[in-house]
C-alpha cells in the first residue's frame, strides 16, 4: 500500500540455544518491518532414530505471526539447538512462487546446507546464464539459489572452503545466514551494502540485521559484522566465547558503501545499525533540513498561533523531531505535534479497484487530527517521496482540517535513480521527481502544497557522518546515479517464471 520504496529482508540466526526456533520467531518478529511477504524458520537437530543430522522447516506466504501460528511448529517441528529465520520482500524472483520463500534448504555431498539471504546479487544474469548452459535445474528463481549452486559445485575439499570459494565469485549487496550440520555462518558483502551485527546470549551468539532483534529476545549487541567478514560460529567458537573470522576482497576500485537509505527509511528507529543507533541519525538529519529550509523562507505568517511540525508515521518520527528541534535553536517558534494519526492494523480494502480503492487505503491506515491541523501553518516532515500518490491523499486528507498553510519538507533528496543493491523502486518513469523534470515547484503543485523542501545530497551524507563520524563511506546511488559497484544489465525479476 505505502508509496515507498520496499523493503529488503530480514535475517536472523542463533548458535546453541535449547529453544533456537522460538527465539528466531522473535527475531522475525522484530524484523518483520524490512519484509511482509513470507517467512521461514530451518534448525538443525541429530535425529535419534535415523542417527543422522537433519534440518526440519517450515516457510510459508505471510506474516511471522500467521505462519507460525500453531506454536507446535517450534516446539515440536523445528526441534534444534541452530536455527536461521528469514522474512521476505522480493527484490529479486516472484513474490508468488512457494519455491522463492526462504530459507532454502538443501542437501548435497557435504552434508546439510540452508541459506537465508537478505540483499541482491549485481552479477546474478551472468552466473544464472553460466548455470543454464551447464544444465543446472532451477528450483527457483530468486538469485540467492546461485549462492548454492556456486557451492555444491565448488571442487574445494571442506565444506568451509567450498562456500568461501562461492563466496568469491558473487557481486553487489548481501547479507547471508548459512546453517551447515556444525556451523552457523554469517557473511556480509565487502561493501557493507547491508546492516548485521553479532549477539550474545548466555552460551549462545546470534546474528541479525538490525539490533531489535537482540534486543527482543534478551541478548547482548556485541558488535557490527565489519563489511566483507564471514564469522563461522560453532562448538569451537562457544567453548572459546569468540568466533573465528575470514574476510571476502572487496572488488578493486572500490570503497565500503553503507545504504544510506537504511537509516532514512527502513531500519526501525530502536535499532543500532553501522556502528550508531538510528534515532540519533535521524535526528541528526532533521535538524540539517532544518539548517537548510528554516521555515522562514518559505511562510511569513505573523499571528499568534506557532507553525506545527508534524511527521508521517511512523518512519520520520524522529526527524521531524529533529526539524521542530533545531527550528527553535534557530530562534524560530514552532512545536512538534502528532497531527495524523497510523493504524497499525490495516487489512484489505474491498471496494472497487481505482482511485477510490486507493483513497480508501489511505485513509485506513492515516487519520488526521484536526483539532491540532485547524487555524495552524502546518510543516509536514516525510522520509521520502516515490511516486507521490499517497502524499497527495495525505495532503488532501490535512487539507480538509483546514490549515492556514501547508509545507511538505523531505528528509532526503529526491529519488531519481533505480537501486541494485536490494531496494526496489518503481520504473524510474513513474518517480515523481522524474516526471516533473524534478521541477520542485511543479512537484508541490501536484501534491496540494504550498511549497515543497528536500534535503540535498550533501546535506543528508554530511548529517549521517555527524551522527557516526566512525561509520564507513554510503551509497546514495539512488538519489544521485553514483553507483558504488559495477552493475550488470538486469533482467525483470518475473523474467524465468514458468507461469
Amino acid at each position: 500500500m505505502s508509496d515507498k520504496p520496499k523493503d529488503y529482508c530480514g535475517i536472523f540466526g542463533i548458535y546453541n540455544h535449547p529453544q533456537a526456533a522460538a527465539m528466531t520467531y522473535y527475531g522475525l518478529h522484530a524484523l518483520q518491518h524490512r519484509g511482509q511477504e513470507s517467512a521461514g524458520i530451518v534448525t538443525s537437530v541429530f535425529d535419534e532414530d535415523r542417527k543422522m543430522k537433519i534440518m526440519p522447516m517450515h516457510k510459508d506466504f505471510g506474516l511471522v505471526l500467521n505462519v507460525f501460528e500453531d506454536r507446535k511448529i517450534l516446539t515440536d517441528k523445528l526441534r534444534g539447538k541452530s536455527a536461521i529465520g528469514h522474512n521476505r520482500y522480493s527484490t529479486s524472483g516472484s513474490s508468488t512462487n512457494p519455491a522463492n520463500i526462504q530459507p532454502f534448504r538443501v542437501h548435497y555431498r557435504m552434508g546439510n546446507l540452508a541459506l537465508g539471504h537478505n540483499g541482491n546479487l549485481t552479477n546474478a544474469p551472468s552466473l544464472r546464464d553460466r548455470f543454464i548452459n551447464e544444465g543446472v535445474l532451477f528450483q527457483s528463481t530468486s538469485d540467492s539459489e546461485l549462492i548454492l549452486h556456486l557451492i555444491s559445485h565448488s571442487r574445494k575439499e571442506s565444506q568451509l572452503d567450498q562456500i568461501m570459494d562461492a563466496l568469491q565469485q558473487i557481486e553487489g549487496a548481501y547479507c547471508l545466514v548459512i546453517q551447515t550440520d556444525n556451523e552457523l555462518i554469517a557473511v556480509r558483502d565487502p561493501n557493507g551494502f547491508r546492516p548485521l551485527c553479532l549477539g550474545k546470549l548466555d552460551d549462545s551468539f546470534l546474528v541479525a540485521s538490525e539490533s531489535c532483534a537482540l534486543d527482543i529476545v534478551g541478548a547482548e549487541y556485541v558488535r557490527d559484522i565489519k563489511p566483507g567478514e564471514v564469522i563461522i560460529i560453532d562448538d569451537e567458537a562457544i567453548g572459546k566465547n569468540e568466533p573465528r573470522s575470514l574476510f571476502l576482497d572487496r572488488i578493486p576500485g572500490t570503497d565500503t558503501a553503507a545504504c544510506v537509505f537504511e537509516y532514512v527509511y527502513f531500519s526501525r528507529p530502536d535499532s543500532r545499525i553501522f556502528g550508531e543507533n538510528v534515532d540519533k541519525v535521524r535526528r541528526k538529519i532533521g535538524k540539517y533540513l532544518a539548517k537548510e529550509h528554516p521555515y522562514s523562507n518559505f511562510t511569513k505568517y505573523e499571528g499568534d498561533k506557532k507553525p506545527i511540525v508534524i511527521s508521517v508515521p511512523d518512519s520520520s518520527n524522529t526527524a521531524a523531531i529533529g526539524y521542530a528541534a533545531e527550528s527553535q535553536k534557530l530562534g524560530l517558534d514552532c512545536k512538534f505535534e502528532i497531527g495524523l494519526i497510523r493504524n497499525h492494523y490495516v487489512g484489505r480494502t474491498f471496494i472497487s479497484p481505482g482511485q477510490e480503492q486507493r483513497q480508501m487505503k489511505v485513509r485506513t491506515k492515516f487519520n488526521a487530527v484536526k483539532g491540532v491541523l485547524e487555524g495552524r501553518v502546518v510543516l509536514i516532515v516525510d522520509d521520502s517521496i516515490v511516486r507521490g500518490t499517497t502524499s497527495r491523499m495525505l495532503i488532501e486528507m490535512i487539507r480538509k482540517c483546514n490549515p492556514l498553510e501547508v509545507h511538505f519538507l523531505v528528509s532526503s533528496p529526491p529519488i531519481i535513480e533505480p537501486c541494485f543493491y536490494g531496494m526496489d523502486f518503481p520504473d524510474p518513469k513513474e518517480l515523481i521527481a522524474n516526471r516533473y523534470n524534478r521541477d520542485v515547484n511543479e512537484i508541490a503543485k501536484t501534491l496540494g502544497v504550498d511549497s515543497l523542501h528536500y534535503l540535498s545530497a550533501s546535506g543528508l551524507i554530511e548529517a549521517v557522518k555527524e551522527a557516526n563520524p566512525e561509520g564507513q563511506n554510503y551509497c546514495s546511488a539512488c538519489f544521485t546515479g553514483n553507483y558504488p559497484v559495477p552493475v550488470e544489465a538486469q533482467k525483470d525479476k518475473d523474467s524465468y517464471e514458468l507461469s
